[in-house]
């Protein structure tokens, strides 16, 4: 099949779950023999595994001038070659990594509603680019956030859309006043132009459909990661608690950091390590000092990977024991998660959020998300070896039969196809 994937892009220094998920699905439906054309949105895509196959179109710098300082009108020609030039970009990619939409409110419900002028002028262009091409066979939207951009195409072309629901929630409640509401009536108002929503737990499924009650074809299909680059049964000598994800306050960075100290203090792990990778903004910096100073009395035992780069993941997860992301807030999936456990990896994890669906065996679960409870429970893990064997072949046999591109890529085709025949 011939399949046309929409995505934004969001800079490179930092681990980005919903990124990296439209990574895995077009790494994964090229490797089952689809021809995959990835189209990015606001931000070039950098790495070489993820390059797009489209120019970018709704350049990120030069939609939001649109938005903010044009009343939502085309601008003038020589506005949008500065805006749109490489080095605005490359300047709104290394600043990029927002998890609010404080400022960036007009923007998104433009890309949600689908009914202002700018948004006309940069639709048309994509709607152009995709007419002078050979009419792939379905489109795949990366989110609900581009739920404009799913109307104007089925107005348009008579090709069926598909779309990825993930950890909208966290983006749509951070706008400011009314935004919020109107953002949800307008995704429930044009989600008729979709054929089938796809979504990566049953957890998340329940959020969606509270959230948006008209809609009723939505699909749990769990993220697929290749085993066979993952998959190691060398250890390290020495026991590694593994962090891997943004460095940043909701991801609890803070809270693993006092549980760690607070083992150390204890010795009841000897010679436990911390290593934390992932990657970072500008933004988190004055939160990372924050850390560095809680484990300052153990700083021989904690390494910290400054730079992110995507394919350094497999490297990490080799590298350490045990991987521990102690969320602040409920996010849909823990792609994290998915990958240690390709790497025979356990997980160490709050029982909160699709946590208790994602890790299921393989690891140890906690309750409250609290530095106390989370040294205690890996404590239990590192020192009870029965526990922690049982775990292992737990993460592989999740790994078999959920976590995989093979099943990932069987389900999702057989969902295109599905839609193609309605």
């Amino acid at each position: 099949m011939k399949i046309l994937f929409i995505t934004p892009g969001s800079g490179d220094s930092f681990y980005c779950g919903n990124c990296f998920r439209d990574n895995l699905q077009a790494s994964a439906l090229r490797k089952a023999g689809h021809e995959v054309i990835i189209m990015p949105l606001y931000l070039p895509l950098k790495h070489k595994s993820f390059q797009a196959d489209t120019p970018l179109f709704f350049p990120a710098t030069t939609y939001y001038a649109a938005q903010k300082f044009f009343g939502k009108r085309i601008m003038p020609k020589w506005i949008e070659r500065i805006t749109g030039s490489d080095r605005a970009l490359d300047i709104a990619s290394s600043m990029s990594g927002a998890t609010s939409a404080e400022g960036m409110e007009e923007m998104t419900l433009s890309m949600i509603t689908g009914d202002d002028p700018a948004f006309t002028n940069y639709v048309s262009q994509l709607i152009n680019w995709i007419k002078s091409r050979e009419t792939p066979d379905v489109i795949h939207l990366s989110s609900t956030l581009l739920a404009g951009i799913a109307k104007v195409l089925r107005q348009h072309l008579k090709i069926p859309i598909v779309c990825s629901v993930q950890d909208e929630e966290i983006w749509i409640d951070s706008m400011k006043d009314t935004y919020s509401d109107i953002a949800w009536q307008s995704i429930a108002k044009n989600i008729g132009y979709i054929s089938r929503f796809i979504t990566v737990s049953e957890f998340y499924k329940n959020i969606v459909c509270k959230r948006i009650p008209v809609i009723n074809n939505v699909e749990v299909i769990y993220p697929g990661v290749e085993r066979e680059k993952y998959a190691s049964d060398i250890y390290p000598k020495d026991p590694v608690i593994g962090f891997y994800y943004r460095m940043n306050e909701p991801a609890g960075l803070d809270i693993l950091a006092n549980a760690f100290v607070k083992l150390k203090k204890e010795n009841t792990v000897p010679n436990l390590k911390l290593k934390i990778g992932g990657g970072y903004t500008k933004t988190d910096k004055r939160f990372l000092k924050k850390v560095k100073k809680i484990l300052a009395s153990y700083e021989r035992d904690v390494e910290i990977i400054h730079r992110y780069d995507l394919d350094d993941n497999v490297r990490f997860y080799h590298s350490i024991t045990v991987i521990c992301i102690p969320l602040t807030f409920n996010e849909g999936v823990g792609l994290y998660l998915c990958e240690a456990f390709a790497a025979g990896r356990p997980a160490v994890v709050p029982a909160t959020g699709s946590f208790p669906e994602i890790a299921g065996e393989a690891g140890i679960l906690y309750y409250p998300n609290d530095s106390k409870s989370l040294a205690e429970a890996l404590k239990k893990l590192l020192t009870d070896e029965n526990l922690y064997a049982k775990s292992i072949e737990e993460a592989f046999e999740l790994t078999s039969s959920r976590y995989n591109d093979h099943v990932f890529a069987e389900k999702l085709t057989q969902v295109y196809l599905t839609v193609c025949r309605t």
